[in-house]
């Protein structure tokens, strides 16, 4: 088409004039080159080597890895079909081969300062989709066709699996054909320490005979086998770990030990008993009540932060201090008091007791708003004190609370700023004479039973 029939820009002829000068200038370069390759004098041919030399540097590269995104496939090896399995492994190469998945993730990219849709691809293998569901004939099978046993794609091997799962015929297979109980996987987690539910227990057993290190730590965390079976409540684990040799006085990165962990783990009321189970073991084998992590919170302030009234008991009987305070200024009645409205059944006020005849000061009256839903852990509360101080925290009370017990905060006001009885005033007096020694010191003196019980009773039933 020519310039007179067709309207051009000034910018597409220049366009035009700069393409036609590039392939005249590209023209030229190539007869140049063209020019000077005829005119060159060819090297002579290198020296070809014996034929000896020759074998001897012949490398044959191992064959390219497989890789499979087949869900089909990686499905065939998740639900263990035998028949499926065996028509897979027709192929040697899918015995070893990778099984990617891939997943689309919203990612934040900072250089365009939104958020895209980026793909990650996970990889796994045959026998770790196999040991993670217990599949123990696949497993077998896969081991008998020369699965690498100690691979690990993705981060992980099929040990680490099938602990996970607590399959422990899966965890003998592997381990008879050599996996390395102590192999860690990319997350810094041994096999002992993924045996970390109730069925994993015969996993755990197993490992420790075949050699896997009871005080192996994970990674970053510094965690050991120990410190996830007592925060998880694992009795017969924290048993077994205790007998083969389990450092109990352990730390992890944030200095607490597995007593810590036990009781900060101990947060469902359900699961009180099994969690003073494994206390009580922990506390048996050499536990230190009083060792707190980094912030200097204490076994004692993780127990009260769950209102849990025996494990209180069990860990001021222990030597645990009652009016240590962390690195916020919180002591265990703090953390006590800033649950209560979430226990109301967990009976508060015993842990307040046991507190104060353990060596608790009485807390600031501005606390007492915390435990006006709970009457009884207030009036202990109250009880801590010579004289009911004033009660300008019953101004923020709500409508409902002092209807619900209205007969209490009418008699609380009532008393307020008003002398004591004489035997209420011997008790503070005691508490302030013993402190942290009032339990032990009263329970041996001669006297009568029932006057020992009012002694160590902030809560008598009256505000006397």
């Amino acid at each position: 088409m020519s310039k007179d029939t067709f309207p051009f820009s000034s910018t597409s002829l220049r366009a035009l004039r700069l393409e036609q000068q590039y392939q005249e200038w590209e023209d030229a370069r190539r007869a140049l080159a063209h020019r000077r390759a005829m005119s060159r004098t060819p090297l002579p041919r290198a020296p070809r080597p014996p034929p000896r030399q020759q074998r001897l540097q012949e490398v044959r590269a191992p064959p390219p890895q497989v890789r499979c995104r087949d869900t089909a496939i990686h499905n065939t090896f998740m639900c263990g079909d035998m028949k499926g399995v065996y028509a897979v492994l027709k192929d040697p190469a899918m015995v070893n081969a990778l099984m990617e998945t891939v997943h689309d993730e919203m990612v934040w990219t900072p250089e365009m300062g939104m958020w895209t849709l980026s793909s990650k691809i996970k990889q796994t293998s045959a026998l770790r989709l196999a040991a993670s569901r217990g599949h123990t004939g696949c497993v077998e099978e896969l081991l008998f066709r020369g699965a690498e046993v100690n691979a690990d794609p993705g981060g992980s091997t099929a040990l680490h699996d099938a602990c996970a799962g607590g399959h422990a015929v899966c965890v003998q297979l592997l381990l008879s054909h050599g996996a390395d109980p102590e192999l860690l996987a990319a997350d810094g987690s041994a096999p002992l320490h993924l045996c970390s539910c109730a069925q994993s227990f015969q996993c755990a057993e197993l490992l420790l005979e075949g050699g896997a290190d009871i005080n192996v730590r994970m990674g970053e965390s510094r965690l050991t086998p120990l410190h996830i079976a007592a925060r998880r409540g694992l009795e017969e684990h924290v048993e077994l770990f205790l007998s083969h040799g389990a450092d109990v006085l352990a730390t992890n990165q944030e200095g607490e030990t597995p007593l810590n962990a036990a009781c900060a783990g101990a947060d469902r009321p359900s699961e009180a008993g099994r969690y003073l189970r494994v206390i009580q073991k922990l506390l048996d084998a050499g536990a230190n009540p009083r060792t707190a992590g980094r912030k200097q919170h204490s076994p004692l302030h993780n127990a009260c932060a769950n209102c849990s009234p025996r494990i209180v008991d069990v860990l001021l009987k222990h030597g645990a201090k009652a009016e240590v305070a962390n690195c916020a200024e919180y002591t265990p009645m703090d953390c006590l008091l800033q649950v209560v409205e979430d226990y109301p059944e967990q009976q508060s006020e015993a842990i307040a007791r046991s507190l104060l005849n353990y060596g608790a000061k009485p807390v600031s009256p501005k606390m007492f708003k915390l435990c006006v839903r709970s009457p009884a852990t207030l009036e202990v509360m109250l009880n801590s004190y010579t004289s009911i101080p004033h009660c300008e925290w019953m101004d923020s009370l709500s409508t409902e609370i002092y209807e619900a017990h209205r007969l209490f905060f009418d008699l609380v006001h009532q008393r307020s700023g008003q002398p004591r009885s004489l035997q209420h005033l011997c008790r503070c007096a005691l508490r302030l004479r013993f402190g942290a020694q009032c339990y032990s010191a009263v329970s041996k003196l001669d006297i009568p039973s029932y006057v020992r019980d009012y002694l160590l009773l902030c809560n008598d039933g009256t505000l006397q």
